[in-house]
């Protein structure tokens, strides 16, 4: 499943879903490498 999530106030990144940690980020694998972060959440329009 892919996930997107924020690194810091301009920078995102998308990839597979690695795990959900306690405090509420997201970790997501992108090739080898592992990212963590806050997760996007997107609002849906009507």
């Amino acid at each position: 499943m892919l996930r997107t999530i924020t690194l810091g106030s301009c920078v995102s990144v998308q990839g597979l879903l690695e795990k959900i940690l306690p405090d509420g980020r997201v970790s997501v694998r992108v090739g080898n490498r592992i990212y963590t972060g806050l997760p996007v959440v997107g609002k849906a329009s009507a």
